[in-house]
Order: C-alpha cells, then structure tokens, then sequence
C-alpha cells in the first residue's frame, strides 16, 4: 500500500459534484481515515481520465474505461493520487478499495438524480490473492512484547512500550485504539470500554500481566496527559507529555525489537492482533466470542483469523478425520 500523503482536490472540477460527495462523507460522520481514502482515489481517478485517457471527460465514461482503471491500477506505470510516479504495485485490495471509492461516488450521483454515463454496478471488483497467513511462534511473540525491557535505554520508555506491547496482545485491539485510550478508560477490572472502528462501541479485557504493566508505567509518570501512552516530548516540548504515541512510532519499534531478536516473520501491531484471534481459537474459544473482541460486524471476517493456523488446521485434521 502506498505511503500516506495528503490529497488534493484543486484537479478535481471536471468529477462532479465531488465536494459535495466528500461532505456527505463527512456529514455522516465517518472517520478522518475514510474521507482521506476516497479523496485519495478518486484523485487518482480524475489523473487517470486525465493524463492516461488523454482528457476523456466524464460524461463519455464506459465499462471499458473501467476494465482500463483496473489495467492502469494493476500497473507500475500509474500514478499516486498527487501525479508522482508511484513506487510499488498495488496489492489487489489496494485496487479493490479505490473500486470501492469509485462504486460509492457513482452510487452518491445516482442518489443526487445527477445522470450517470455508467451505473455503481458497472465497476466490478478484481479477484484478490489468498496468501497463506504467517502467524509467528507463541514464544517469538513473547519475546517480542518483553524486549523493550532489554532494548531501551531509557526506563520510562521501556515501561511504556513494554505495557504498550503487552495491551496490544492481552486485548486483540487495533492500533488506533490502543494509541487513542484514555487514563480514565483504565480500572482495576481490566475491562475497557472501546469506540472501535465505525464507531462501534464494545469492552476489550486485559490480562493480569497487562495490568501489571500498565500499572508499572503509569507510576513512573509525572505528567497529567489524559491519554495512557503519551510520547516521549525532546527539545523544545520536553516535559510536555501531552499527545499520544504514534501508530508509526509502534510500528517502527516492533519492527526494530524483531531485527534485535532476528525473528525472520514480520510482527506489526496487527500481527498481534491476528495472534491474539488465532492462538484464542487453538484453546477452543468460541468464534463468535472471538467476534466480539475483535469488533469485528461479520462472523466471516473473524473466520479468517480462527482458521489461520496451521496448528488449528492440524488439530481439527486429527479430531475429526473419519479414519482417525
């Protein structure tokens, strides 16, 4: 997927009404995250009817200008959604999500009465690839969550990402939830109450070993920052401990920690959370359960974590196999 950039909607006129369609996004409260992407995608739309289609304007569109957005899409020949020549090839979600982008804002002209050259079904999805999930060693991730302690030289900062780590896992959270959590959000139950993605509101449970953590981390603090892993502020903002940790910062850190060990499979915060699922299914809990943990709106989105595991795949073989 590509880096993060910001888009821009100046090239825009020619998709109409546009601006109206990102603040419907918005007036319907989605997230930040998701107004960025459909901006993003369909500025690469519009580059594309532009630059690749020499000018074609919208109203001459076709289902054959969309099987060659998907080409172009496919392709290292593309461009980002600024006009820069684009770095990597996009994954087949990648493509499927601006799909997706375009599909919605036809769908939103349609709704508007605005005459569409082709209708919101017109644009089909690509098949996407099944890669085979590698889930890392319980013991690998482990060392993982612990070597903060090992790694940082500065204590506060050991504390910190080492409860930070350890949340991750104990929980199945997301990364922007765990970035997100307030001191308030934390009490002696170990049950949190979470805004998770979609605005969905469920409880996410710790584990004795991440209270212990928590607990050990916050007692070394002495800012009054609300959130609950606040960055570590040099120069001019020492001493200001008052904006959360970044994702980035995580992510970068867990890939660092996994260098040290030299665990050769990638570990990133969803790492942990896919462990967290699939390690849950190897001691028999219940997929819906698991569900609920995660946030997760369909049970099939869950399945994929629950059978993810070639221990889990054995297990099953084992058990339930008729010439057992």
């Amino acid at each position: 997927m590509e880096s993060k950039e910001p888009a821009t909607t100046n090239n825009n006129s020619e998709l109409p009404l546009l601006d109206d369609f990102l603040l419907h996004i918005r007036a319907n409260n989605y997230s930040e995250e998701t107004l960025y992407n459909y901006e993003r995608d369909l500025n690469t739309f519009y580059l594309f009817l532009k630059i690749d289609m020499r000018g074609l304007p919208f109203s001459d569109l076709t289902k054959k200008t969309i099987d060659q957005f998907k080409a172009y899409l496919n392709s290292r020949d593309r461009k980002t959604a600024l006009g820069k020549n684009s770095a990597q090839k996009l994954s087949s979600l990648s493509i499927n999500r601006a799909l997706v982008s375009l599909r919605r804002y036809l769908a939103y002209l349609v709704d508007m009465d605005y005459k569409t050259p082709i209708v919101p079904n017109s644009v089909k999805l690509i098949r996407t690839e099944k890669r085979h999930p590698h889930i890392s060693e319980m013991e690998e991730l482990v060392k993982l969550i612990e070597s903060p302690m090992k790694f940082e030289k500065e204590k506060i900062i050991a504390l910190r990402n080492r409860a930070a780590l350890e949340t991750l896992f104990a929980s199945g959270m997301r990364i922007s939830e765990l970035i997100s959590l307030k001191r308030s959000q934390i009490d002696n139950s170990g049950r949190i109450f979470v805004l998770g993605k979609g605005k969905k509101q469920r409880f996410i449970y710790l584990t004795e070993r991440a209270k212990k953590h928590i607990n050990n981390y916050l007692k070394s603090r002495v800012d009054d920052s609300p959130y609950l892993f606040v960055a570590n502020n040099r120069g001019r903002n020492a001493g200001k401990n008052d904006k959360h940790i970044s994702a980035n910062y995580i992510e970068m850190k867990m890939k660092r920690y996994r260098e040290l060990l030299g665990i050769n499979i990638p570990i990133s915060p969803h790492s942990l959370r896919h462990g967290f699922a699939t390690y849950l299914a190897e001691q028999g809990a219940n997929p819906a359960a698991i569900q609920i943990l995660l946030g997760h709106e369909s049970l099939d989105t869950t399945t994929r974590y629950v059978h993810a595991s070639d221990k889990y795949a054995e297990a099953s073989h084992k058990k339930f196999h008729p010439l057992k």
